[in-house]
């Protein structure tokens, strides 16, 4: 039995083999713009963008924000995703004065693609490992020569780059209130671009997916606990790239579990995962990995734009042909769940059978796993046993 979601998804992408473009060793094409910088030998990393000769849809190649509203399917991810080939280069992650360094952050500030060229030490090869963190990309090689043109910033971002006594946190929230999508928020920080002057530096690509979910979570959670709770037991519903999305909404101040389960998506597994919250944000690194706090984030900043606050119980199940594509898959399946019309219960119970009927895992065992779901069933119990108890 495998007990660790990080051994389980090794499992499940150890023989995913996908062909990905073939390129020349010197190409002519553009960037989305997209960057990864990686987190091997930290704090000497290799950075470089992501090209392609494909112009056909290239800025929807890393816009994440938009794979689900434009219908796009599993193979249309993974087909843009290996269209990218990655050129890298071994940087310190405070080497600002590194030529290529600049151009990673001329354009991810950039509003639109950017046409561009590169030299590679040798033909690129080779395919990234699907992951949970990040979507995948094509083949890489170490980058000679990297060129742009005609790059025009983004209003918003060159504000905050050029802000440079304003904290990372707050350019992070101020950027994403304004409609800058997460994805290019992101990059931002994982190229130096955001932040105190004397503070900034690379950021590893996941380590700064989580770090802007996290402080999103964090700014979002301070208002919504000023706000009056939800009056009634909701349920937000959402399904795609083999996946389902069960938000429950409890009338109550605020708390959080994320539930996640792997049902047959290999053989015939029935694994589950999870971890939470009560009250404030959560001490140390969660145990099931980024999607935690993508979800959490997405969570708060639908309460925040209804102003009102509730606590949450999230459950996910993950069917046969699910392909780990990266925590955007979380992220904007919770948005698009909790952007749909919700049902509405008055009772504990009545939401529990409603949401019994969805699920393809049994109840039992979610109530089993839940320290939520134990929790406020016990209380509701208490509650009722107390007002009977108060009956002339």
């Amino acid at each position: 039995m495998i007990k660790s979601k990080y051994l389980y998804l090794q499992k499940l992408t150890r023989n995913i083999r996908l062909k990905s473009s073939n390129f020349e060793k010197e190409i002519e094409g553009s960037t989305p713009p997209s960057v990864f910088i990686g987190s091997y030998n930290y704090p000497k990393v290799y950075a470089g963008p992501l090209v392609t000769t494909d112009n056909s849809e290239v800025q929807l190649m890393d816009l994440p924000e938009e794979w689900i509203p434009q219908g796009k399917s599993i193979q249309d991810i993974i087909g843009y995703r290996l269209n990218l080939v990655r050129g890298k280069q071994r940087v310190h992650v405070k080497d600002f004065n590194n030529k290529l360094v600049e151009k990673l952050q001329e354009i991810t500030l950039a509003k639109s693609p950017v046409d561009s060229e590169a030299l590679f030490s040798y033909k690129p090869r080779g395919v990234q490992f699907f992951n949970d963190e990040h979507p995948p990309h094509g083949p890489s090689a170490p980058i000679e020569y990297f060129q742009v043109d005609n790059i025009r910033w983004d209003r918003h971002l060159e504000k905050a780059y050029y802000d440079t006594d304003l904290k990372a946190s707050d350019a992070i929230y101020n950027l994403y209130k304004v409609g800058v999508p997460f994805s290019t928020i992101q990059k931002s920080l994982s190229v130096g671009a955001l932040g105190v002057e004397e503070r900034r530096r690379l950021v590893p690509t996941r380590w700064s997916i989580t770090a802007c979910d996290s402080i999103l979570a964090d700014k979002l959670l301070k208002r919504i606990q000023t706000y009056e709770t939800i009056d009634y037991y909701r349920v937000h519903e959402f399904e795609s790239f083999k996946n389902k999305y069960i938000i429950i909404l409890t009338p109550t101040r605020w708390q959080y579990e994320w539930i996640e389960v792997f049902l047959g998506v290999i053989g015939s597994e029935k694994l589950i995962f999870s971890d939470y919250e009560v009250g404030g944000s959560k001490r140390g690194y969660s145990r099931v990995g980024g999607c935690y706090y993508s979800s959490k984030m997405a969570v708060l900043d639908a309460l925040d734009r209804e102003k009102k606050q509730a606590g949450a119980i999230v459950l996910r199940e993950a069917y046969k042909g699910y392909i780990p594509l990266g925590v955007f898959n979380v992220r904007e399946n919770v948005k698009n769940a909790m952007s749909q019309n919700p049902k509405e219960f008055n009772t504990l119970n009545s939401m529990l059978k409603y949401i019994k009927s969805r699920l393809n895992l049994e109840l039992d065992e979610y109530m089993r796993e839940s320290h939520l779901l134990r929790e406020t069933s016990r209380q509701t119990s208490l509650d009722e046993f107390t007002q009977k108890g108060r009956s002339p």
